[in-house]
Order: structure tokens, then sequence, then C-alpha cells
């Protein structure tokens, strides 16, 4: 079990003087081009909760700082075009009318990101949000489709035309919430889940670092009856009900994911942010460590490795959310926190 390092967001730290990051989630933690950490938001407003002014997503803050110093902060925002304004990275629809037709677009929620030193190139995994209302099979929301946004600049990003994995109105594709991490073999390793925190399958895929938005180039790793192997359809690595998942290979060579699990038990101490860890990505992987329960942390999500993590006792570092509200339903918390654990 873990324990609290420190809030990083919130509209009493990050004043509208500085970025307008208010209340915002995720905070998903990824190494950048230059080697320092971009921090993904989703749905980021210039105030304390939901549904106020300066609606946008995703937002990158970026900071070179390790999470676990003291005095930790954010250096910079990506798109700041206006001064002291932390813009959104990409195009997103905002159709936030609760009656929309299917595959309008409410929001752009990212799911991960990856940088490759060799070209410069940032790419963005995100999910085409359709509504955040409860959708069919006990999911707590319901996406239009996973894609890439991409950026040559690291500021300005852009939504790969024509290049999805589709959802369906049963909420059921397994390739909506994608975490990916490249290993030194030359591919870059993929899990994903169904949208929304519903019950099935992770599936692992790879695909050549430099052939990412090729979907031909893409591979499986399927089970045929006898042994695993690539290059088939895909099979569940794992069944659940997954959070949002979080993919890291540590500077060890230790591979390390994280989701949220609801469905912990209650004789555990209940609904839990985890990790598992392996040797490889297409080994077996170790049973679920709990790193936040929910009674440490009401309302959490997220759970997102941060890529500076290591091994050693308290090494680990998650950056978790919360969204909390009170007996009359009116938000009182939206903001993100440094989490501290162990992998091992």
């Amino acid at each position: 079990m873990g324990s609290l390092v420190r809030r990083i967001t919130g509209a009493d730290m990050y004043p509208q003087t500085n970025w307008h990051i208010g209340g915002c989630d995720l905070g998903i933690p990824y190494v950048l081009e230059n080697g320092s950490i971009g921090y993904l938001f989703g749905d980021t407003f210039d105030g304390p909760w939901p549904g106020g002014p300066g609606w946008r997503s995703p937002v990158m803050m970026r900071s070179a700082m390790q999470p676990s110093d003291p005095a930790f902060k954010f250096d910079s925002a990506a798109r700041t075009g206006t001064p002291g304004y932390a813009q959104e990275l990409c195009y997103n629809q905002h159709d936030a009318n609760s009656n929309h037709a299917w595959g309008q677009e409410f929001s752009v929620i990212p799911n991960d990101g990856i940088s490759f030193p060799e070209t410069g190139r940032q790419i963005i995994s995100f999910q085409s949000i359709w509504s955040w209302n409860a959708g069919p099979n006990g999911s707590s929301w319901t996406s239009n489709y996973s894609s890439y946004a991409y950026s040559d600049n690291g500021n300005d990003f852009y939504r790969l035309p024509n290049f999805a994995w589709w959802n369906n109105q049963n909420n059921d594709d397994p390739y909506q919430m994608v975490s990916m991490q490249r290993d030194p073999d030359g591919y870059v390793y993929l899990i994903s889940v169904r949208a929304g925190r519903q019950y099935g399958p992770m599936m692992l895929r790879r695909v050549p670092w430099d052939q990412m938005f090729d979907m031909s180039a893409y591979q499986g790793w399927g089970w045929n009856g006898s042994n695993w192997g690539w290059g088939r359809p895909c099979s569940g690595i794992l069944w659940g009900r997954f959070g949002e998942p979080s993919l890291r290979r540590l500077a060890d060579g230790t591979w390390v994911m994280s989701y949220a699990n609801p469905d912990y038990p209650w004789y555990l101490g209940g609904s839990a942010i985890v990790t598992r860890h392996a040797g490889r990505p297409d080994a077996v992987w170790s049973s679920e460590k709990p790193q936040q329960f929910s009674w440490q942390q009401p309302s959490n999500y997220g759970g997102f490795i941060h890529p500076w993590s290591t091994t050693a006792a308290n090494g680990l570092y998650l950056t978790t959310s919360r969204w909390t509200r009170d007996a009359a339903g009116n938000t009182n918390a939206y903001d993100v926190s440094l989490w501290n654990g162990s992998v091992l």
C-alpha cells in the first residue's frame, strides 16, 4: 500500500495567472523527446470544478524535476499561444449536447504519450468520447473510437486522419484505452482495454516503433489453444474490470503495469489502484499489488506510472486523480496527486 506525496494540481496551487490550470484530472506522465517529462491532463477548467469556463482537453504541462523532489513544480506548458495559458493540444469537438447522435464527440481524453528522439516526434493516444453517461455492460462512459495525435515540434498536435480503432454502440471494443511503451527490441508494446471501466479482456499488441501509423504493422499476442505467440488475433492476457491502464519499462528492464480495479476484494481493502510486474510484456504477470485504496483517496481513478520510477523500496510514483462530490452532488475536489509505493 502506497502513500500520498503531494497534490500537484488545483486552482489554489496554480492560480489564474499561471497557465489557467484549475480543475483537471489524469496527469499521465511520459518521457518527452528532450528527456524531460510531459504530463497529459483530461478535461481541464480555469476554475476548480468541471463545468466552469476554460474547458479544454487534452492539456500538457512539462517538468524536468524528479517526482520525489519536495519542490516539484511544472516548468512550462505546451501550446501557450496566449501568455500564461495552457491551451488545448488538438482539435476537440466539445459537443456537450446530452442528446447528440452516435459518433458525435463530447470530448477528447488522452490515454498515454510516447516520443521518439530519432525524429523528435511525439504521439498521444486518445479516446474520442461519445458520452460520459453510464453505458452498456456496466460501463461508466462510451467512446466513439481511439486514435493518435502527433506533434513534430512538441507543442502543436494534429489528429491522425482516417486512422482509428472504432468502438460500437455495445461499447465492447477492447482497444479503446491504450497505454504504450517502447522496448530496446525495436517494438512499441501496447496494452488496451474497453472504455468505461467495464468487465472485459486486456489485450497486448506490438508494432515497430517507426510504423505506428500503419495498422497492418500491428501484431497481436494470442493463444492458439496450445501456446502463445505473436502475429495472431489477440487473446486476453488478463480479464477483469479495468480502469485506466498504464504500461512502463523501468530503467532496470522491469515491466510494470497499473490500473484501477473497482472489484479488488473488500476483505483486502476494496476498490484500489493496483500494479503488476513482469520481465517482459509477453511474460506471465505477477499478481496484483494494491498501491492506493479508495478509502485512502475517495473517488480515486487513474494511477499512471511515472517513467522515472524504480524497483527500489518506495521507488514507484503514480499520478492519481479524484473527483469527489458532497451530499448534494456538487463537486468539492477535482485534482491530481503524486502517490508513492513499491513495485516489488
